[in-house]
């Protein structure tokens, strides 16, 4: 069993450090923390008044995992769901905010729960997600994963910019797609050729 700390340590390993990528909408980022959310808490780690981009820089690994845990575990009540399913609704909401949650609830009306899609981990949804975890506890993981894939692919054919984070210059499986599948069983894993269809449209 992983412990939540180990979760948010290999969330952090995927972000890596410093960038700010012009195409990131969320602007100078360290450990996948971005500037947006050091503003939000209040994070003026270097004392001058004002959160910058130079406290992005400051921010240390252990203070990154200890906000993830804070703020995108226990705060989002992730910790409620069924336990196979932290990892990956973890990882996803520091990847996509609310939007990790919205996924998950739309995936539990599609497995016949019902289920309100706001973003908010409540007692009904945490209900539906272990009715539907008990229903099919060797799916939801994998079903989880699929539609996390199919959300970024689908984020890029809506924002040309972002393409890049889904596909390689070479056609390959960009970071998006790679740490989708991360969390789904191999079988379930698209080919390179089918990763190719999906992306022909983008020219």
């Amino acid at each position: 069993m992983q412990t939540v700390r180990s979760i948010a340590e290999a969330i952090v390993g995927r972000e890596g450090g410093f960038v700010n990528d012009p195409d990131d909408p969320g602007g100078a980022t360290n450990y996948g923390v971005t500037i947006h959310t050091m503003r939000r808490l209040g994070l003026d780690l270097t004392g001058d008044g004002r959160v910058t981009e130079d406290d992005v820089r400051a921010l240390t690994r252990d203070q990154a995992i200890d906000i993830y845990i804070e703020h995108y575990f226990e705060r989002p009540r992730i910790n409620d769901l069924p336990e196979p399913l932290w990892a990956t609704v973890f990882d996803m909401q520091v990847n996509a905010g609310s939007n990790a949650v919205r996924l998950l609830q739309r995936l539990l009306n599609d497995m016949g729960q019902d289920v309100v899609v706001d973003g908010v981990i409540g007692p009904q949804t945490i209900r539906a997600a272990h009715a539907a975890h008990a229903a099919a506890p060797g799916h939801i993981v994998d079903a989880y994963g699929i539609a996390r894939r199919n959300y970024y692919y689908t984020l890029a054919d809506r924002r040309p910019a972002s393409r890049k984070f889904a596909r390689r210059r070479d056609g390959g499986k960009g970071g998006w797609i790679r740490r989708a599948e991360e969390f789904i069983a191999p079988r379930f894993h698209l080919t390179d050729a089918q990763h190719r269809e999906r992306t022909r449209a983008w020219g």
